[in-house]
């Protein structure tokens, strides 16, 4: 099992405190002979008409020297995940989850590239305070 990004209990906590039920510490992605590890799984009732809204969550620290090269391979991950998402839990949406700090110093217009052509949806947590301070879909 991948080791836990060190904002994971904080954006866990941010959810909680959201409103969220965590469903799955990890979430596990199982396609054929396939087996993915996301990090987390959560749900909240919507209305009774309406039913549960489902998210798997992708936790993201970006702490190599080199930004690009984590946000290579948290949008390779975040895409493959929704690919497979589509076919074993289609009513599920995924998110990337990452720190406010991260957010501020390095997703500015040339990273909104990135995020608008990938349709990456993004949980933005402050990892002090345990709180959710963004949600961009």
């Amino acid at each position: 099992m991948p080791a836990k990004d060190t904002c994971h209990d904080a954006v866990k906590n941010a959810l909680i405190k959201d409103g969220w039920t965590i469903t799955a510490d990890p979430y596990y992605i199982i396609y054929g002979k396939l087996r993915l590890v996301a990090d987390l799984g959560a749900e909240r009732p919507l209305s009774a008409q309406r039913g549960d809204e489902k998210i798997v969550i992708e936790v993201k620290s970006f702490l190599n020297s080199s930004f690009i090269y984590d946000l290579e391979r948290a949008v390779g991950q975040y895409i493959i995940y929704r690919n497979y998402l589509k076919r074993t839990a289609p009513d599920h949406q995924i998110y990337l989850a990452l720190g406010q700090l991260v957010y501020k110093a390095n997703f500015d217009e040339t990273i909104q590239v990135v995020v608008d052509e990938n349709q990456l949806k993004l949980i933005i947590v402050d990892t002090d305070k345990e709180v959710i301070t963004k949600w961009i879909s």
